[in-house]
């Protein structure tokens, strides 16, 4: 983007920048295209594979975003997938269950909750790496993510850096807490699409830091999803 707008960084093995700006008669004229969010479409990618037939548009497939990983992970579950230059189209499995996988996400920690969602429907036990990259965010996701899913049946292990996850068996509706954190909000949304009756999600509204819409997209896609006021 720095490059867009006319400046030229140098990178000192992450440990020093340096910024050169340069002459461009146009520079104070630019039109520039923000990129879609692959962190936020990654649940709506895996809601697609857990529920069906999703198109997600303005993610570029080119982009240096961390977070468009989550492809990798759909496809060695066995999700169907059709890649388009701006859009993504996800279809659910074929069998109604993906298969188990194994992800190292240590360089994308904020992969962790929407990948949880995708191995609770994953049979076998799917393994997460990066485990150590969590304790710092808006929660400890590693123990919010056991605690919560723990809740709708789905057995999480934690071991040294790893998340073991097994998955294919009854996801259970339940009453689960966001942990004020918003993509637990998302996960535990995702992951009640197929679940066996009703998810309370409280604290729900921990999404509006970085998808305010994301219930109303959910709606959209014909999930059932009101509003519960106290």
């Amino acid at each position: 983007m720095m490059k867009e707008f006319g400046y030229k960084l140098e990178n000192d093995n992450y440990e020093k920048f340096i910024i050169h700006p340069f002459f461009d008669p146009s520079a104070s004229l630019r039109v520039y295209t923000v990129e879609g969010d692959w962190s936020g479409a990654a649940f709506l990618l895996v809601a697609g594979a857990i529920a069906g037939n999703i198109t997600v548009e303005r993610l570029d497939i080119n982009s240096a975003q961390a977070d468009k990983a989550i492809l990798d992970a759909l496809k060695d579950c066995g999700a169907k997938i059709s890649v388009q230059q701006n859009s993504v189209m996800i279809d659910s499995f074929s069998e109604g269950m993906g298969k188990a996988f194994h992800f190292n996400a240590t360089d994308c920690p904020d992969l962790f909750p929407p990948l949880v969602a995708l191995a609770a429907y994953c049979k076998g036990v799917s393994v997460i790496e990066g485990v150590s990259r969590l304790q710092h965010k808006e929660s400890n996701r590693a123990i919010a993510l056991q605690e919560e899913f723990g809740k709708m049946g789905v057995e999480i292990k934690l071991e040294g850096d790893k998340m073991m996850i097994t998955g294919g068996k009854e996801i259970s509706g339940a009453r689960v807490h966001s942990h004020h954190d918003h993509r637990i909000a998302m996960a535990c949304a995702v992951a009640a699409l197929k679940a066996n009756g009703e998810t309370v999600i409280e604290e729900a509204e921990a999404v509006n830091k970085s998808y305010p819409g994301f219930y109303e997209d959910l709606k959209m896609l014909g999930a059932d999803v009101s509003l519960l006021i106290n």
